[in-house]
């Protein structure tokens, strides 16, 4: 607490505030804040009889620093958090810093090992940390721009911007009457106030701004940002339509051509489906329903007229639902034959799951049903002049005649409204895929993700080279037991990859892709490796990349390179790949051109080189690969024998998974199929076992 008897003095706080680096304004802002509460900007400057000037940069350096945050209304209101939290950031900032420091002891030595070098201009990727780095980086880039910024963001996030002064940089740019700033964001009710009071500021300082909302519930990508198609700045930490950047928020930004060329393509494409923000703004703050346009909040009514419109389909029904909505619409499958013999074209879109693929697999042999990303919402468009649209099902609602299902059901014949959404729909639909018969799970077996991460798997044989031979009870070891050993982890050294015990502590996925045929490649199978620091073998960022090619026993997935950015892995690798075109294709790549990089249940990997495969006409391009888990976390512990006599112990706690691969010409989204994610993996390796 601060003053009153047997507490610290006003001065004394005042003196600790400065040792601690604020400055004798910032001290004095925050003892004033900490002691009145929440207060508007004139009235600090009114209290403390000092200026704008004065005041603004110092609240600046405290919201920059967590120690002050404010609200989004317009004029914004100040409020400072206890002293104890304040005392306990700065401890926690020190320790950070000690600690980054200390982890970035051998790049700063490479670096001045390379010093009077000159550096080439390549392609990397560059980890950024912490809100206060994040904002740095991105107001340089707002000072580079010459043509256009383009981001995908939230509206709390441009408040925050805003109020860190990165639109200041914006408003004192030579060249901004030629920028153009586009940003995409997700508009509602709660934050339309600050939307228009950010809309404001910035035409009243001459900024050439741009703003979309996304239509049908688009899922936006997690929010970056692109500076004239020369450098991208990307959060990996997912995002909700509240979030703002936090003090501990993860971003990766490149400067790779290839991959800023497919940041921008998901942005153009989101772009082309969206609506202007200025009438999504009119539209909420009206309320005003279009003709032939309105909200029926009664269940029972909304359920007949649905139903009553799809027995009128003459000659088109378009569908978008959820993962569990697509198995119950499996129960309408008479209407589906009535439709079917009648002649109308039906097309259903939906996250395919393995809960679901059977069911996706009957429906297909009476419609056509094609796989899109979570997150849509709920939609269904008859013969292009009806349209009904739902709210997203909770969990407990997702039963197709749910009646809580149809509360609220927005439904339009508006010809112009209906028009634009079957056009969005039907952009959905061409960059949506039929989903693969061949799963993961019809490759790695029946007990999950049993793939060994270093000796993957019999690259002649069309099943894995490791046999099962011993499976733990469920219940034998806990999600929570697998995650007390990785925090307890110790370091099992080893001079010998073959003869000696090793253990591996990392994250882990496994992808199938399904390329589209101007991908100009076969079909693939990669394994992402975030293996750390405790490790037998230390850490590194890896990639395992197989091809499915035809062999003397018929196609399999053939491991044809492997890309890791460890010297000490090389080796390794090369014995763990021996007699496989991948053992004669091990890459080594620096750590900005290869970063994978895990945020709870997400992972993403990048790479900015193009890789080499097998056959030599194949090289697979700059690309990044975004890897979402999804339902609930399963734990597994299995021993199993390899081929070459290795057995491995492994434990982990995993996840189905959702795969983006993104690259310049193409974006492939994966149904859920396609991807495990094994978010905690350990692995025991033990050396062959000899005769005798």
């Amino acid at each position: 607490m601060i003053g009153g008897e047997g507490r610290l003095s006003r001065d004394e706080v005042l003196k600790t505030l400065v040792s601690l680096g604020l400055t004798q304004m910032d001290a004095k802002i925050y003892i004033f804040l900490a002691k009145k509460g929440a207060q508007k900007g004139r009235d600090i400057r009114k209290a403390l009889k000092i200026t704008k000037q004065q005041l603004y940069p110092s609240l600046k350096n405290l919201q920059n620093k967590g120690i002050v945050s404010s609200t989004l209304e317009h004029p914004a209101r100040f409020s400072a958090i206890p002293f104890e939290k304040v005392l306990d950031l700065f401890i926690k900032a020190k320790m950070e810093e000690t600690q980054r420091l200390q982890y970035s002891k051998e790049e700063i030595l490479s670096k001045w090992q390379d010093f009077g070098i000159a550096e080439t201009d390549t392609s990397r990727f560059t980890v950024i940390e912490g809100r206060s780095y994040i904002f740095s980086k991105i107001q340089q880039m707002i000072q580079e721009t010459k043509n256009q910024i383009s981001t995908i963001t939230t509206v709390p996030s441009l408040v925050q911007a805003d109020q860190f002064g990165l639109f200041d940089t914006g408003f004192s740019h030579p060249l901004k009457s030629k920028i153009q700033f586009r940003f995409l964001t997700e508009l509602s009710t709660q934050n339309v106030k600050a939307m228009r009071a950010f809309l404001t500021e910035t035409a009243n300082a001459d900024l050439n701004v741009e703003g979309k909302t996304p239509e049908l519930g688009l899922r936006l990508f997690p929010q970056m940002l692109i500076r004239d198609e020369k450098e991208a700045i990307f959060f990996i930490t997912p995002r909700t339509d509240s979030s703002m950047v936090e003090r501990n928020d993860v971003c990766l930004w490149t400067n790779c051509k290839s991959l800023v060329q497919a940041f921008r393509a998901i942005f153009e494409e989101l772009w082309r489906n969206s609506t202007d923000i200025q009438k999504k703004m009119i539209e909420i703050e009206t309320g005003k329903p279009t003709p032939k346009t309105y909200v029926m909040t009664d269940a029972e009514t909304a359920k007949k007229k649905y139903y009553e419109t799809l027995q009128s389909a003459k000659e088109e029904v378009m569908l978008m639902t959820s993962s569990k909505g697509l198995i119950e619409h499996w129960k309408h499958e008479p209407l589906l034959k009535e439709w079917a013999k009648s002649g109308v074209c039906v097309k259903i879109m939906a996250p395919i799951v393995r809960e679901n693929l059977e069911v996706a697999e009957q429906l297909s042999k009476i419609c056509t049903v094609r796989h899109v990303p979570e997150d849509y919402l709920v939609i269904t468009i008859v013969d292009g002049k009806h349209l009904f649209q739902f709210k997203t099902p909770s969990s407990e609602q997702e039963k197709l005649d749910s009646m809580a299902r149809f509360e609220n059901t927005f439904y339009t014949n508006e010809f112009e409204y209906v028009k634009k959404m079957k056009t969005t729909l039907n952009d959905i639909w061409r960059n949506a895929r039929t989903p693969s018969t061949i799963g993961l799970e019809s490759i790695i077996g029946p007990y999950g993700p049993t793939f060994d991460p270093l000796l993957g798997n019999d690259p002649m044989s069309k099943t894995n080279a490791v046999k099962i031979i011993d499976v733990k009870p469920p219940g034998t070891i806990t999600e929570k037991e697998v995650l007390n050993k990785i925090v307890h982890a110790q370091k099992i050294p080893a001079k010998d990859p073959v003869k000696d015990i090793a253990r591996l502590y990392a994250s882990f996925a496994i992808v199938v892709i399904h390329p589209p045929d101007y991908f100009d490649l076969p079909e693939m199978m990669i394994h992402v490796s975030k293996i750390e620091k405790q490790s037998t073998f230390g850490a590194e960022d890896a990639l395992a990349i197989f091809l499915w090619l035809e062999t003397p026993t018929g196609h399999a997935y053939i491991p044809v390179a492997t890309v890791g950015d460890s010297l000490n892995a090389q080796p390794i690798r090369k014995v763990m790949f021996a007699g496989t075109p991948a053992g004669q294709n091990v890459q080594l790549v620096r750590k900005d051109e290869l970063q994978v990089r895990v945020h709870g249940n997400t992972m993403f990997a990048g790479w900015t080189v193009p890789i080499p495969l097998y056959p030599p006409q194949y090289t697979l391009p700059p690309a990044c690969l975004l890897i979402e888990g999804y339902g609930n976390v399963k734990t597994l512990a299995v021993t199993l024998l390899h081929s070459a006599g290795f057995k491995s112990d492994i434990e982990e706690n995993y996840f189905d998974a959702f795969v983006t691969f993104m690259h310049p010409s193409s974006k492939y989204s994966g149904p859920g199929t396609d991807g495990c994610f094994i978010r905690d993996l350990i692995m025991t390796k033990y050396p062959p076992i000899t005769e005798g």
